[in-house]
């Protein structure tokens, strides 16, 4: 996103400061002057003045938000979302940066797009950093040239959607990753096992009569692509959205031996299972499919100790026509950037007892780690102006008629939920507030 030249200062105060990354928990007032964060100081002792403020009273002062897994549609998909709605949506979520998958028309494979996708003319109001294809075309076969990407401004590569099925191809893709510092991000899915299938393989699909996807589909993968990283040193593995607690073993002896290894969980694994899956509501399919109350269980485990580096909504707008038809030929995928929040406050941190703490970390230190978003995920002095202001009580209810994005999938409509942004702040500047 295009900041203005112009001067600017805002003043936020009273509020409570949560930042992992700095170890900081406290009322704390902060001023960010030019698009950067100026000074973090105890109530009351900023005396520079400021062209906005704000009242953060009763509220979470948090660094901006950071979603490694969007699909923003653009180019080619406009009618499912664009840019500007997409990055919209993603500000009344708090999302102050978000990653942006490569799976377009066409696909996102060559420093021309990137380029383009980064363009003023895009309508961005977040910062927008792009995840450019791993293989040309995202067919797999002959790696993109991720020098090339990476110095345009793409912040990794992945083939996501589908998965880089070859042994080779991704022996080759961890070689080029440690050569330049680079995360290769895989959607963990072996294709070959999952052909017709369109949720898990479970009760619920038996009862159904739907094909269901193993867990080994996904947790095969992982396991390969693990022991590919701790082949190169440097080699940095991301793996997408993880939905099973056998996949979750497999990253987890991955860190064990000191791999470059990540991973992100979205919203809908650690809140839904695949028996919610009724009466073939299409707004309940997504890839990786809704999971067993086992494998949710071991997300949320993962979640509360540390295993998983981020959320992440693998935000998929899709048109009604693609929706709303049978179950076996609806699109995979869900909206989820402004229920994130919500989900994650109510879900774990008032059902699990996760800490407000450890959940900031997993919207901002932890996603910027991992892509290496240096100044942001943090409000040290000198980083980014990006925050995202909360209120952790807030009860509320979402209704997907109101949404930012330009696409309703979801199954999350009409839920109660507490946790609700206030603000969204970026680069000094806000561009969301409620009401």
């Amino acid at each position: 996103m295009k900041q203005s030249s112009q001067s600017h200062s805002l003043l936020i105060h009273g509020g409570r400061v949560i930042d992992p990354a700095a170890k900081v928990d406290a009322l704390m007032d902060v001023l960010v002057r030019d698009g950067q964060v100026a000074e973090v100081a105890l109530p009351n002792k900023i005396r520079a003045g400021a062209d906005e403020k704000l009242d953060a009273r009763g509220l979470i002062v948090a660094p901006g938000f950071i979603d490694l897994h969007v699909h923003l549609r653009e180019p080619g998909q406009g009618y499912k979302e664009t840019i500007a709605s997409g990055t919209a949506a993603a500000a009344a979520g708090g999302f102050t940066s978000v990653c942006c998958m490569p799976n377009t028309t066409p696909v996102l494979d060559s420093p021309e797009w990137v380029t383009w996708l980064r363009q003023p003319q895009r309508g961005a109001i977040v910062n927008v950093f792009p995840i450019a294809a791993a293989t040309q075309a995202g067919k797999g076969a002959v790696l993109t040239d991720f020098r090339a990407l990476q110095r345009t401004g793409a912040v990794a590569v992945s083939d996501d959607g589908k998965p880089i099925l070859s042994e080779t191809t991704m022996r080759e893709a961890m070689r080029a990753s440690a050569e330049i510092n680079f995360p290769v991000v895989q959607h963990a899915e072996d294709t070959r096992l999952t052909q017709g299938c369109s949720m898990n393989e479970s009760p619920t699909s038996f009862r159904l009569g739907l094909r269901g996807m193993t867990d080994l589909a996904e947790a095969a993968i992982v396991d390969r692509d693990v022991q590919l990283a701790q082949q190169f040193n440097g080699a940095r593995l991301h793996v997408a959205h993880v939905s099973t607690a056998e996949a979750l073993k497999a990253v987890r002896r991955g860190k064990h031996n000191r791999a470059r290894v990540t991973c992100e969980v979205t919203p809908h694994h650690f809140t839904l299972t695949d028996a919610d899956v009724r009466d073939y509501d299409t707004n309940f399919k997504m890839n990786p499919p809704l999971r067993s109350a086992s494998d949710r269980e071991a997300m949320l485990a993962a979640l509360a100790d540390g295993t998983v580096d981020a959320i992440a909504t693998d935000h998929a707008p899709h048109a009604p026509h693609e929706k709303i038809i049978e179950f076996e030929r609806a699109m995979f995928g869900i909206t989820g950037l402004e229920t994130a929040l919500g989900l994650a406050i109510t879900v774990l941190h008032l059902r699990q007892k996760i800490s407000l703490a450890r959940i900031v970390e997993l919207f901002t230190a932890g996603p910027a780690r991992v892509v290496d978003l240096r100044g942001r995920g943090t409000l040290m002095r000198g980083s980014h102006g990006d925050l995202t202001i909360f209120d952790p009580k807030k009860r509320w209810t979402f209704d997907a008629s109101k949404s930012k994005s330009k696409s309703h999938n979801t199954p999350f409509d009409g839920w109660a939920l507490t946790g609700k942004v206030v603000a969204t702040v970026v680069g000094g500047r806000v561009v969301y507030r409620t009401g």
